[in-house]
């Protein structure tokens, strides 16, 4: 069977490095799944996921000359998504506050704006005045 991008097959991880790890593939031939495509979480250290001798089931991502790119993340079947959204939707779902006085008139929101900036002024120019002194000090 010939390989090509795209395809499953089954290699043996003969070394683990900082980077990723080398699999021996069918022919005698070796890929190298990046760290990035270990996992689908953050991977500090392969050997967390992998030891040298599994047999792993992996992706063939790309055929460039000798160098065969593998994925070990892309590799594994997905979970169907429950409830039909993605886990992007979902994140953004999460992440966008919640909206509040849909009613507001464009005057409230700037006259509300006014009165907590003039607030914050006053705050800060009473606080900034005791540390030079106060009003009325002189110099001498």
């Amino acid at each position: 069977m010939a390989m090509e991008a795209g395809s499953i097959v089954e290699g043996k991880v003969t070394r683990i490095t900082n980077f990723g790890a080398f699999v021996e593939l069918a022919e005698g031939k070796v890929g190298l799944i990046h760290i990035s495509e270990v996992a689908d979480v953050y991977v500090n250290d392969v050997h967390d996921f992998l030891n040298e001798g599994d047999t792993v089931q992996v992706k063939v991502v790309n055929i460039d000359g000798n160098k065969i790119a593998l994925s070990l993340k892309q590799a594994k079947t997905k979970p169907p998504e429950s409830d039909g959204q993605s886990f992007k939707q979902r994140r953004a779902d999460f992440r966008r506050p919640p909206q509040r006085q849909l009613s507001a008139s464009f005057e409230d929101k700037l006259s509300k704006f006014l009165k907590d900036s003039d607030e914050r002024l006053t705050d800060l120019k009473r606080k900034t005045d005791s540390k030079r002194g106060g009003r009325g000090s002189r110099r001498d």
